[in-house]
C-alpha cells in the first residue's frame, strides 16, 4: 500500500472537520483579525451541513484508525506497516490529527467562551 493510500484518510478526516468547524470557528477567526460588523452573525452557509462534515469526520479516522492499528500479521512483508518506527510514528501523527479535528468539530460548544 502507497504512502498517499494511508495518509488519505487522515487528510480526509481534517479537511472534513475543517469544514465542521467553519460555521463557528470561521466568524471568530475574522473577529480575532479585526473584520466586525452585525454580517458576521449570517455566516452560517455551511450549518444544515454540519452533522455530514462530522459524519465525514468519525468514518475517516475510523477507517484510518483500522489501517494502524491492524495486526503487524496482516501487513506484507518489506511494507511500511511493517517497520515499527514507521508504524508507530503514523499512529502519532493520527492521534494528532485526531486531536486537531475533534477541537475543530467541538469548536461550536466551547468558541462561545472566548467571545
Amino acid at each position: 500500500m502507497s504512502t498517499k493510500q494511508t495518509q488519505l484518510p487522515i487528510i480526509g478526516g481534517v479537511i472534513a472537520a475543517i469544514g465542521a468547524g467553519l460555521c463557528c470557528a470561521g466568524p471568530f477567526v475574522l473577529l480575532l483579525l479585526g473584520i466586525s460588523g452585525s454580517w458576521i452573525g449570517n455566516l452560517t452557509l455551511l450549518e444544515p451541513y454540519r452533522p455530514f462534515f462530522i459524519l465525514a469526520v468519525v468514518a475517516l479516522f475510523a477507517v484510518a484508525g483500522w489501517k494502524l492499528y491492524r495486526p503487524v500479521a496482516a501487513c506484507e512483508p518489506g511494507t511500511a506497516c511493517a517497520v515499527p518506527q514507521v508504524r508507530k510514528r503514523r499512529q502519532v501523527i493520527f492521534w494528532l490529527a485526531a486531536c486537531t479535528a475533534l477541537i475543530l468539530v467541538s469548536s461550536n460548544y466551547w468558541i462561545i467562551w472566548f467571545l
